[in-house]
């Protein structure tokens, strides 16, 4: 037996696992479950051991003694006091860091954010898309402004705002939903193509 047969043939029999979910929770399911969980938290410490510690941490402050970066690398190693009950109280340092640190950037980069967009909505309406696209803007942002009733001619400008909303939730799910879908065939064409040899 060869080892491209062996690894289809243990690829086809975790994926089968994970498909009987479908009838029912069952064991099969579950083992093959946790091994993913196992294996995605063994690969991801590995990876961050070699792309993110070695390069970021071990070679600048051993090698190239950049000694400034023991204090991030202390903070960062404080996320680790979440495994421990006594000391899990230091992991909020690290975290207010990090929140304090999203904001400013957010608050810094305003300019490319907001106002960018902003200059991007206001062009001249050449164009049916145009036009859409700013009604849409004008009525969805009104949408959210509650100091006045959604009632009368205002109420309904106001819910073309929702329509507009429902659309793009409406796309973002059929974009999630195809997605799976994508990932659903990839998985049938393994068991058909690679394992069953069909189709060839």
């Amino acid at each position: 037996m060869s080892f491209e047969l062996f690894s289809n043939l243990i690829g086809a029999f975790f994926t089968l696992c994970i498909f009987s979910f479908l009838y029912k929770d069952n064991p099969l399911y579950q083992m093959a479950e946790q091994l993913l969980v196992g294996l995605s938290v063994g690969y991801s410490l590995v990876l961050t051991y070699h792309r993110v510690f070695i390069p970021y941490v071990y070679q600048p402050i051993v090698i190239r003694h950049q000694f400034m970066l023991i204090i991030p690398f202390l903070i960062g190693v404080l996320y680790l006091t979440r495994l421990t009950r006594k000391l899990s109280w230091l992991s909020r340092y690290p975290i207010a860091f990090s929140v304090m640190g999203v904001g400013s950037s957010f608050a810094l980069s305003l300019h490319t954010a907001i106002l960018v967009q902003m200059r991007q909505a206001m062009v001249p309406l050449e164009s049916i898309n145009l036009t859409l696209i700013f009604i849409g803007t004008i009525t969805v942002l009104l949408y959210f402004f509650f100091s006045k009733a959604h009632s009368g001619t205002y109420g309904k400008f106001v819910n073309v705002g929702k329509w507009y909303m429902m659309i793009g939730f409406g796309a973002s799910f059929g974009l999630t939903v195809m997605a799976r879908v994508s990932l659903l065939i990839g998985r049938i064409q393994f068991l058909v193509l690679d394992v069953l040899g069909l189709m060839k």
